[in-house]
């Protein structure tokens, strides 16, 4: 990926270094689930190769939502419940082959309990995951459907390469047909 999905405003370097020196590194098949929705949230891991998404399903209809994306240089983790120990509230789903140093509850536990610092850093996480569902929460009340597929393309510009339509579209909260119709648009808009 040529950037970060979640442009990351605080140094998480320490929280990195830990998941390198305490962390169970994992390979992943696409399509291998690292969470399931519903089931007690485990793990919590840095992504050094590959990418995931997160799939909830609708409550009336068993239809797939993709609701965030995690890529290389990032953390993935369904943050709240792991933190708890609760049901996990989404499926966390390999997009490629994928590599993740992964830890358990109480070792990340373990970790905050460290120092001053740490429990700051654990603050700050908990703060920057609140900015971020706030900022796509306002992307989804107030930009177009255009608007939000521009905005996904300047924060991560090779992610068209990696997903498929359909969960584009989920993502964007559109059907796949209107996605295509705002790609054509942009493709002949550009060629003028």
């Amino acid at each position: 990926m040529e950037q970060k999905f979640s442009n990351n405003s605080i140094d998480l370097q320490m929280l990195r270094e830990f998941c390198e020196g305490e962390g169970e590194l994992v390979e992943y098949r696409k399509g291998d689930q690292m969470e399931r929705e519903g089931d007690p949230s485990r793990w919590f891991g840095y992504v050094t190769e590959g990418g995931f998404k997160y799939v909830n399903h609708g409550i009336s209809v068993d239809k797939e939502h993709i609701t965030w994306f995690s890529f290389a240089g990032e953390f993935v983790t369904d943050y709240p419940t792991f933190l708890y120990g609760r049901p996990s509230q989404t499926t966390i789903v390999a997009m490629m082959p994928s590599r993740v140093l992964r830890v358990t509850g109480q070792q990340l536990e373990q970790f905050f309990d460290q120092s001053k610092d740490t429990m700051k850093l654990r603050a700050f996480i908990a703060e920057h995951i609140l900015f971020q569902f706030r900022s796509r929460y306002l992307d989804l009340h107030c930009a177009t459907a255009r608007e939000r597929y521009e905005l996904l393309l300047r924060r991560c510009p090779g992610i068209v390469h990696h997903l498929a339509l359909q969960d584009l579209a989920s993502f964007l909260c559109v059907t796949p047909n209107y996605l295509s119709t705002i790609r054509k648009d942009i493709t002949f808009e550009a060629k003028k």
